[in-house]
């Protein structure tokens, strides 16, 4: 009997994130979820990451009822999030009582799988939130950020899972946020991690479709003994995005390895978001094909996106290739960090400051605190100079122990602050709310109760979603206020149109 290999989901999070910017409205998902459940997967990534900020920034919905919906939806699935360690997920380090207190109330809420990373690699920073998730009888799985670099071997990577499996972890992620994966690096890496933790150690592994090369880097890896892959539905899929659902099944027929999902549902998954993703072409990435130069800038999509808007916004949207050649340069000197949230970010606008006013000629706070330890500890040594200007402009020394121990308990007044602005329901979910993003959280709890808004809907009134019977395409309804997609056959051939209202 061929081999069953495990799949979790990801279009209710990351594959939204990737390709629509996060942008997808609840209400757009809510009429997948059935077919989701009932699918077969191991799990269904539905929360964290970007999605926490997007709720309260840009689409007026509470993320504590998003999760409680998803659970309520999906009651047979297992609910995946993706935690940024002791950054939780917001930008920042919290002190251990507020990493407590998020795991706990995410718990309580409906998740049940918390993929935990740090942006370096740092355990130290890991450690605490994979026991406030073990305390409550959930799964942690760590998690190692996959990156090149020098430093970075297949050793470094067997040697972190060996440490996060002491840690009590009950599984291990490998999480390619950029591409990076080769087909023979996933062989290795996987068939290092089964020799020296034992092929009990279950290993999962995340990559992007970026590159190209890493659907047959998750064959290499299944070959070398992973568990669970990571993949989108193929409406959802590709570019900046994942690798197809679909395809990773047809791919392995044949092949002593079987996945057991309901393609009938797979398709009713598939069509659901083939008609709904045309509605978010505003925010949609404009990486549609393959981005071979990643494997030498190691820049995620989203990075990208992030540096030309920070270039056309200084006049400057000619020089993104400068800010390529300067990207492994500043990464180097800040000790070959992976480049994932917030690494990433920080690197990324370092080199455009570099580009823009010269060769640290200005630092930014937040680079100038990855430099001198306030993020954990880089896989490398820093550039000395580099790091004596960072402590020249910071007035503060640098660091080597866990960040997380020099802050104080903070909950009662984060508790104080929150209760005190207009609208907060004075929940611990409020108050977490508050603590992960204080100034949009203020402008969220204010306006809350006017209802989530779609930002993929109802062109005439930007963002307003439409409800109920009288909303946009409703049974009865005259007005048409979005997009309405049609089968139309020519020539003998099938074709799916959008068509979208005139003013």
């Amino acid at each position: 009997m061929p081999k069953l290999i495990d799949i979790t989901e990801l279009c209710l999070r990351d594959a939204h994130q990737s390709l629509l910017a996060t942008r997808m409205a609840m209400e757009d998902m809510v009429p997948a979820c059935t077919d989701i459940d009932k699918a077969g997967y191991w799990s269904v990534e539905c929360w964290g990451g970007a999605t926490f900020d997007a709720c309260i920034r840009f689409l007026n919905e509470d993320p504590w009822e998003r999760l409680r919906t998803f659970r309520k939806l999906m009651p047979n699935s297992r609910l995946q999030m993706l935690l940024r360690g002791q950054n939780l997920l917001g930008y920042r380090h919290y002190e251990d009582g507020v990493v407590d207190r998020f795991v706990d109330k995410a718990a309580s809420n409906g998740m049940d799988v918390f993929r935990i990373f740090d942006a370096l690699n740092d355990i130290r920073n890991i450690r605490h939130s994979v026991q406030a998730v073990r305390r409550n009888g959930k799964h942690a799985q760590g998690t190692i950020s996959y990156t090149t670099s020098p430093l970075h071997t297949t050793e470094t990577f067997v040697e972190m899972a060996e440490r996060l499996v002491e840690l009590g972890c009950d599984s291990i992620c490998i999480k390619d946020m950029a591409a990076l994966l080769r087909p023979q690096a996933a062989y290795d890496v996987v068939k290092g991690i089964k020799t020296r933790c034992g092929e009990g150690v279950r290993i999962h592994i995340h990559t992007h479709a970026t590159t190209g090369v890493t659907l047959v880097s998750l064959m290499r890896a299944i070959e070398a003994g992973a568990d669970c892959l990571d993949t989108a539905i193929s409406s959802l899929s590709l570019g900046p995005g994942h690798n197809p659902t679909e395809s990773l099944v047809a791919m392995l027929v044949d092949t002593g390895y079987e996945t057991r999902l309901d393609k009938a549902a797979l398709h009713r998954i598939k069509n659901h978001f083939a008609t709904i993703r045309p509605r978010y072409q505003a925010f949609m990435s404009n990486i549609v094909g393959v981005e071979t130069d990643i494997f030498d800038s190691q820049i995620p999509g989203g990075m990208i996106s992030n540096m030309e808007s920070q270039l056309k916004q200084q006049g400057a949207g000619d020089r993104l290739e400068e800010v390529f050649i300067e990207v492994p340069r500043v990464r180097e000197d800040a000790g070959f960090p992976p480049l994932v949230t917030p690494s990433s970010q920080i690197v990324g606008t370092q080199a455009v400051f570099n580009v823009l006013m010269g060769r640290y000629k200005v630092l930014s706070s937040e680079f100038s605190d990855l430099m001198l330890g306030y993020y954990g500890e880089t896989p490398g040594q820093r550039d000395p100079e580099v790091l004596a200007l960072a402590e020249a402009q910071a007035h503060k020394p640098p660091i080597l122990q866990r960040p997380a121990d020099l802050l104080t308990p903070e909950w009662e007044s984060l508790h104080t602050a929150a209760t005190a602005l207009p609208g907060c329901n004075g929940t611990e979910e409020d108050v977490l709310t508050y603590a992960m993003f204080p100034q949009v959280a203020a402008n969220f709890f204010e306006k809350r109760s006017e209802g989530p808004l779609n930002l993929g809907r109802d062109p005439e009134t930007p963002g307003k979603s439409t409800k109920g019977a009288a909303g946009a395409n409703a049974p009865g309804s005259n007005a048409v206020n979005s997009p309405v997609t049609y089968d139309v056959k020519l020539n003998g051939r099938s074709h799916r149109v959008s068509v979208s209202p005139v003013e």
